[in-house]
């Protein structure tokens, strides 16, 4: 079954998960998210939900289902009942959520395929509230050129607007980074990938085209903790998961990140500082960044970005 991350699927249990890769061995590599619940906050087809975090979802897992247990949970292709896909159930979220509506009209005038956008999270499977955040996506190349509109459009008398101090404080203590407030806030406003659509939080997320989907990078055998300071080369899937960043470094030529919080933390031509661990595959050496859920010491900063903002204030 193609599936790649940000898509959806629903099992014959009933249970709902998020796509976590784009390749699968075995069965498909995803997250449990969903559950049928009666006493469930969420509702959709006249059937109860209730949300699972990381840490339930693998209890629940070991529980009812501990061969769906690895690295990941990994479910049967013959377990699927209904898969979700993004830009499928956009033009339906679209309709029915103004907020969603407004930033396809944006993206559509700024020049963005109508269907290289989608929609994930809790609107894709329709469990979403009036508190929910919206999760929209844009597939491969079209995603920098989105990232743009939408960093136009925030400068704009428009519905579509930069994030206030309040929400940056929220997003720094949800991520709990092993930078400052004041770096990741610096290197948060430079990738643009975040803003409120009529004062709602979301997120503009990447998604490989399908013609950019490459073999999995080898496995790797853990060599210790490691700091680095390199030059970025490229950062063309910077913000996919894993962020990739090829660098200019004797030993080291690639950073996978894991973590959400430094996914784009750099553009090509910057000296970064990076610190996590090294990986020894056949293939060479990597650095990776994420291997815990918090990342604890752990981190990507730019230094270029850094030393810029200092010689400005």
């Amino acid at each position: 079954m193609n599936a790649r991350i940000r898509d959806f699927f629903q099992t014959t249990d009933g249970w709902i998960f998020a796509v976590v890769d784009y390749h699968h061995p075995e069965g498909i590599r995803c997250m449990l998210r969903y559950v049928p619940d009666p006493e469930g906050e969420r509702e959709a087809g006249g059937v109860r939900y209730r949300k699972l975090d990381f840490e339930d979802a693998y209890e629940f897992l070991r529980r009812e289902r501990p061969e769906y247990v690895q690295d990941v949970h990994v479910v049967p292709e013959e377990g699927v009942l209904r898969i979700y896909r993004p830009e499928k159930e956009l033009p339906k979220v679209a309709e029915r959520d103004e907020r969603v509506g407004k930033i396809v009209s944006a993206l559509k005038e700024g020049g963005v395929p109508p269907e290289m956008m989608g929609i994930t999270g809790s609107m894709l499977v329709g469990l979403d509230g009036p508190s929910s955040d919206i999760d929209f996506l844009v597939y491969g190349r079209d995603w920098w050129r989105a990232r743009d509109v939408i960093e136009r459009a925030k400068k704009e008398e428009g519905p579509i607007q930069d994030l206030d101090e309040a929400t940056w404080d929220k997003i720094y203590r949800k991520r709990v980074p092993e930078i400052s407030r004041d770096e990741f806030v610096l290197h948060e406003r430079r990738k643009g990938n975040r803003g409120l659509v009529d004062g709602t939080y979301f997120d503009l997320l990447f998604t490989r085209d399908w013609p950019q989907i490459r073999p999995p990078p080898p496995p790797g055998k853990k060599a210790g903790r490691r700091k680095i300071e390199a030059v970025v080369i490229d950062a063309e899937f910077a913000f996919d998961n894993p962020a990739v960043f090829e660098i200019d470094h004797p030993d080291i030529p690639e950073i996978l990140c894991y973590t959400h919080t430094y996914a784009g933390q750099a553009l090509p031509g910057e000296r970064i500082e990076a610190c996590g661990v090294v990986e020894e595959t056949e293939e060479g050496d990597r650095l990776v960044v994420g291997t815990s859920r918090e990342a604890k010491g752990e981190w990507i900063r730019s230094l270029t970005l850094l030393e810029k903002a200092s010689s400005r204030s």
